[in-house]
């Protein structure tokens, strides 16, 4: 099976252009990576799970590096354009492809909005900034929607001025992101580290199994280590692909894991004991820090540290907008993949001088405005964004399994060791997250999944694509089983509105099932 992405013979379809390095990859993953879910993680996690989610941070990171390894053995032997939307589609066929790969754009779709989000509600610190969040809830005010509206349309124009600028941008911005969690981790343990934090209130754990898994999915733990895949999205554009991808995807991951699991410790260390309640949970005026809106300044405001604080506020806007840039970007060339593979109108396909497929980012900017609509605060965008996330990822090591046994000679630049478990088991840690995300979320975006059939249905039956794929509905025989299944899974249990099911027994359902 050869698969690559060529040109075309039209005035305003072209075929993308080959101009990124491993930095570049790399950074583009790693700037993905880290984005909003620095700034918020840590308080958020320590809400749901108390000093407990140390350990959520670690699941969490554990997951998502065994969901990349699978990602980085298909990446390097298929390098194109939008790949985690057309690994399910070379592997199982038209409608299974059809499925995951809008799975892909809506995840993609929906981080730059969060990101935007994230940037007004650290704003709140500026007095001009200060109308456009509710104080009490978090929630984007109408002045707020617009000026959200407005900074979508910077991030997506920004886009229109090619690949090769876009890299280099990011990559310069990449190292202010990582350098400045760094600087809080080092500077927050030396200046106000207090180890008592970590059994006061109602103690280490105090929510049990049941909230370090619920802070994994639902605090921000794994949107946090969101992006590894932006690799991929951009393998068409790699200059070389069968080495870079790799190393970029795995890279990205481990250097991300070290960061957020050392800015969870600092910032329970570093909160002065004032500022916790009764409860770590507790949102009443004696527990300061469950109302902050900027976790990491305010706590280093509070300590003294001034000029950190001013640092802190200012890569508020740095890292966000640099997350939200790059998922643009990568949803812009998800959907160019699905018109590639005939799912989607081909005017996806269409390119700008600078080989920018310019329509895919407009349909990015409209999905991402209309998300603040349903989703106008940050932890509401969550939940979603972290469901369509590991439903994406799911095809995957689906897909690895089936190229496994079909083309077991095929080159493979890099390999994933003990592939028979660990591909099963990635798919199976994918489900128990969409489980941990709860019912909330996931009836949300179950209506979010038949929007895009609608859509897939509409190109189909209008023929707006001018190559239809085959659809192959006996090898996606299993996937409407599956999540149907999956919803009356999460429904049914503890995370759901019937709690009939208890959580270990859920769980392992799961796992058999899935398995």
């Amino acid at each position: 099976m050869s698969v690559t992405e060529t040109a075309t013979p039209s005035r305003r379809r072209t075929s993308l252009k080959r101009e990124v390095g491993l930095v570049g990859l790399a950074w583009a993953s790693m700037g993905s990576i880290i984005g909003s879910g620095w700034l918020f993680g840590a308080q958020k996690a320590l809400i749901v799970a108390g000093p407990a989610a140390i350990i959520s941070w670690v699941i969490g990171g554990v997951v998502i590096l065994v969901l990349a390894l699978v990602h980085a053995e298909l990446g390097a032997m298929y390098p194109v354009s939008g790949g985690t939307a057309r690994f399910p589609h070379y592997a199982f066929g038209g409608a299974a492809g059809a499925s995951f790969g809008w799975f892909s754009w809506l995840q993609a779709a929906t981080v730059a909005p969060i990101e935007v989000s994230a940037m007004i509600t650290y704003g709140q610190h500026y007095s001009f900034a200060q109308g456009w969040l509710t104080p009490t809830t978090g929630v984007l005010t109408t002045s707020g929607i617009v000026v959200a509206v407005i900074l979508m349309a910077l991030l997506t124009s920004i886009n229109f001025l090619g690949i090769r600028k876009l890299a280099t941008a990011n990559s310069a911005a990449t190292w202010w992101k990582i350098a400045v969690p760094l600087l809080t981790i080092f500077v927050l343990a030396l200046a106000n580290f207090h180890t008592s934090n970590f059994t006061a209130a109602n103690g280490f754990n105090p929510d049990g199994a049941h909230g370090i898994l619920a802070a994994v999915a639902t605090s921000g733990i794994i949107f946090s280590y969101l992006g590894f895949e932006q690799a991929d999205q951009l393998a068409g554009e790699s200059k070389n692909p069968r080495r870079d991808i790799p190393i970029a995807i795995i890279g990205s991951i481990v250097i991300g894991m070290f960061i957020y699991i050392a800015l969870q410790i600092s910032f329970l260390g570093a909160l002065p004991q004032g500022t916790i309640g009764a409860t770590w949970a507790d949102n009443s005026s004696t527990a300061l820090y469950t109302t902050f809106t900027g976790p990491f300044a305010q706590v280093a405001t509070l300590v003294g540290l001034g000029w950190l604080a001013a640092i802190l506020y200012a890569d508020a806007i740095i890292s966000p907008a640099g997350t939200g840039l790059i998922y643009t970007t990568g949803s812009s060339r998800v959907s160019y993949g699905l018109s590639r593979n005939g799912y989607v109108p081909t005017i996806f396909e269409w390119t700008n001088d600078r080989g920018v497929p310019w329509v895919g980012l407009i349909a990015a900017f409209v999905a991402g405005c209309i998300c603040f609509l349903p989703f106008p605060s940050w932890q509401s965008l969550v939940g979603l964004i972290t469901s369509a996330s590991v439903l994406m990822y799911a095809g995957a090591p689906l897909s690895l399994g089936v190229f496994r046994r079909r083309l077991p000679d095929a080159v493979r630049p890099y390999r994933l060791p003990a592939a028979g478990v660990l591909s099963p088991f990635a798919f199976v840690v994918a489900n128990l997250i969409i489980l941990w995300s709860g019912w909330n979320t996931d009836w949300k975006l179950g209506v979010a999944i038949l929007l895009g059939y609608v859509i897939l249905i509409v190109s189909r039956v209008f023929h707006l694509n001018d190559k239809p794929p085959v659809l192959n509905w006996r090898a996606a025989q299993w996937l409407p089983p599956y999540l149907i299944g999956m919803g009356v899974i999460v429904y049914l249990s503890t995370f759901g509105p019937q709690g009939a099911i208890p959580l270990w027994w859920t769980s392992s359902w799961s796992l058999r099932s899935a398995w």
